[in-house]
């Protein structure tokens, strides 16, 4: 399952997936064709919850940098 957000004008989905005892989320920007590309943010923890919400807190300081 992902969590879609659009930051700035371009879209992006939160993958996460068990890890171990937790969960391991990581983002991609979606493109208008379909097609993703890993941004390179990742976060673990021990719900998939909670490492949604850091990969999302991630994301969204590394576009406040730009």
């Amino acid at each position: 399952m992902a969590k879609q957000l659009e930051l700035k004008g371009h879209k992006y989905w939160i993958l996460s997936e068990p890890d171990g005892l937790g969960w391991k989320a990581s983002v991609a920007e979606v493109r208008d064709d379909g097609s993703q590309e890993s941004v390179g943010i990742e976060a673990s923890a021990h719900t998939r919850g909670a490492a949604d919400d850091a990969a999302e807190r991630k994301l969204r300081r590394l576009l406040q940098a730009y």
